[in-house]
């Protein structure tokens, strides 16, 4: 193929990253150009896919365009569209596990069809599909590493982020009708709400539940950041500041969990910025501000402790 053709391609999907990646870009530019290029094609072509569920298609059609997403993988070279053409280009450069896409394709139908979670290893399996599998894609981007638990600990990683992301967006996907929680934990922490059609309310039920969920992801951000010291530096930086951010909203999200039905959390530019500078220096992301307040934010979260999930 032209390079031309290809350069194209590639720089669509960096400013597709640049406008679509609001937390990840900051991770994404520490990386040296090819690599940089390679996981924009990776998360325009994930892009893509999130962005059908949540579209105005009917149920069918966003399956029928989801299959047809999933075949297109199989043959990327005969398909024009730029998010193709460098995705292409890419894994004839990197070992990128297109297998991964389908997974994630599968959690984004999960979605399409409104599945609900009666317990956490039901909601693990959404989140490793949907989550997990951008962790194993952005091993394939990365130099291979040492550790042959690579891809494990990546996606363990990016489920720390995943349980993050559903905690952020408790309140809005309560109002749209999704609730991702388990509801085995909804019935223990917030019985009065555990029914559809579920409304969240501030009190000590919802804060204990907030922040045994936080605790649970946190023990899937510890086990996940061993990956780093296995990866060269840029890469490093790259995860780390990813990671740095999420866990920078969920240090937040711990310490006043009432904000979640009021506000949208978010982490300021320079923050994510800062972020970027420390893990660039080799600096464990986030500790500047991450682990002050942690243990008392989680110490005062009510019902006993529970050391559930699959990490830790």
């Amino acid at each position: 193929m032209d390079v031309t053709e290809v350069d194209a391609a590639y720089a669509y999907c960096e400013r597709l990253t640049h406008h679509r990646a609001g937390n990840f870009r900051y991770g994404i530019r520490l990386l040296p150009r090819p690599d940089r290029r390679a996981l924009c094609a990776v998360y325009a072509y994930a892009r893509e896919i999130d962005d059908l569920a949540d579209g105005g298609l009917d149920t069918d059609a966003k399956h029928r365009e989801l299959s047809r997403m999933r075949q297109q993988l199989t043959n990327l070279g005969a398909h024009p569209d730029p998010v193709c053409v460098a995705l292409g280009d890419a894994t004839r450069r990197c070992p990128i596990p297109l297998e991964a896409f389908g997974e994630l394709i599968d959690g984004v139908e999960m979605d399409v069809d409104g599945t609900t979670y009666s317990t956490f290893d039901d909601l693990y399996l959404y989140c490793d599909r949907v989550a997990g599998s951008v962790g194993r894609l952005c091993v394939g981007v990365f130099p291979p590493s040492s550790n042959p638990d690579a891809a494990r600990l990546a996606s363990t990683l990016w489920i720390g982020m995943q349980l993050t992301n559903i905690l952020r967006d408790i309140a809005e996907d309560a109002e749209a009708g999704r609730v991702y929680l388990p509801r085995e934990d909804l019935r223990t922490f917030v019985p009065d709400m555990s029914s559809p059609p579920i409304s969240f309310r501030s009190g000590p039920g919802f804060d204990a539940l907030v922040r045994f969920e936080a605790e649970r992801a946190l023990r899937f951000y510890t086990e996940g950041l061993r990956l780093l010291p296995y990866l060269c530096r840029r890469s490093a930086a790259c995860l780390g500041t990813m990671a740095g951010v999420y866990l920078r909203m969920l240090i937040r999200i711990a310490d006043e969990p009432s904000q979640l039905l009021d506000h949208r959390i978010t982490v300021p530019a320079w923050e994510k910025l800062e972020i970027a500078v420390r893990t660039m220096a080799g600096l464990p992301p986030g500790r500047r501000t991450l682990l002050h307040g942690f243990g008392s934010a989680f110490h005062r979260s009510g019902p006993a402790r529970r050391g559930v999930g699959r990490v830790g």
